[in-house]
C-alpha cells in the first residue's frame, strides 16, 4: 500500500486542512494579545496534523509513515488540549468549542484508522 505523492486523495489529509482552516477562521476573533499565544499555539498544532500526514507519505517504509500518524495524532490532542483551555478562559464559546472537538474527535479517529490499516498491511 504505497502511498506517496497520494496524500491530498486522503479523506483524514482533506479532514484535517479543514480543521486547520477553520482554526484559522476561528482564532481571527481571539484578542490582539493572544497573538503570539493561543492563537499562534493553535494554529501551529492545526497545520501539524494534515502536515504530518503529507510527510509520511512520502516515507519509504510502513514504519516511517506510521510514526508521522503518530506526530499528527499527538498535534491533535495538543488542539484539543488548547481548545479546553481557550472554551475554559472565554476564547471559544460553546459552538466553536463544540464544533472544533466534534471535528478533532473524528480526524483523531481516521488517524488511528490509517495507522492500524497501515501496520496490518506493511509495505
Amino acid at each position: 500500500m504505497k502511498l506517496r505523492h497520494n496524500f491530498k486523495n486522503l479523506n483524514v489529509w482533506n479532514k484535517a486542512v479543514d480543521l486547520a482552516v477553520k482554526i484559522y477562521e476561528t482564532t481571527t476573533s481571539f484578542p490582539s494579545d493572544e497573538k503570539f499565544g493561543m492563537t499562534s499555539q493553535m494554529r501551529r498544532s492545526s497545520v501539524s496534523i494534515p502536515s504530518n500526514i503529507a510527510e509520511g507519505t512520502a516515507r519509504n517504509s510502513s514504519k516511517a509513515f506510521t510514526n508521522c500518524l503518530d506526530i499528527s495524532l499527538g498535534e491533535s490532542f495538543e488542539l484539543e488540549t488548547q481548545s479546553i483551555i481557550a472554551r475554559r478562559v472565554g476564547l471559544l464559546n460553546k459552538y466553536e468549542f463544540e464544533s472544533i472537538n466534534q471535528d478533532l474527535d473524528e480526524v483523531q479517529k481516521m488517524i488511528i484508522g490509517l495507522k492500524s490499516n497501515i501496520e496490518s498491511n506493511p509495505y
